[in-house]
């Protein structure tokens, strides 16, 4: 099974960025999005943002992760 977890974009060099969920960052490929912008939020997988979700969107599927116990509630957001 795959899975893609809404990240904030927080910082942007060129094709690669900095994305952040629960105060844990990584580094990403930003070749698959059109004009990502820091603190957009974006789908990544395998270290591709691979789409932009708006805010509502990305609030709602983190609280349904951590509902089902994919992401841990006591992490900061």
């Amino acid at each position: 099974m795959c899975l893609a977890i809404p990240m904030q974009l927080t910082a942007i060099d060129g094709p690669q960025g900095v994305v952040d969920t629960g105060g844990v960052s990584c580094d990403i490929r930003l070749d698959l999005v059109e004009t990502p912008r820091v603190g957009d939020y974006v789908l990544v997988h395998a270290g591709y943002a691979i789409t932009v979700l708006d805010e509502a969107e990305a609030v709602e599927t983190l609280a349904l992760l951590t509902e089902l116990g994919v992401m841990d509630p006591e992490s900061p957001e």
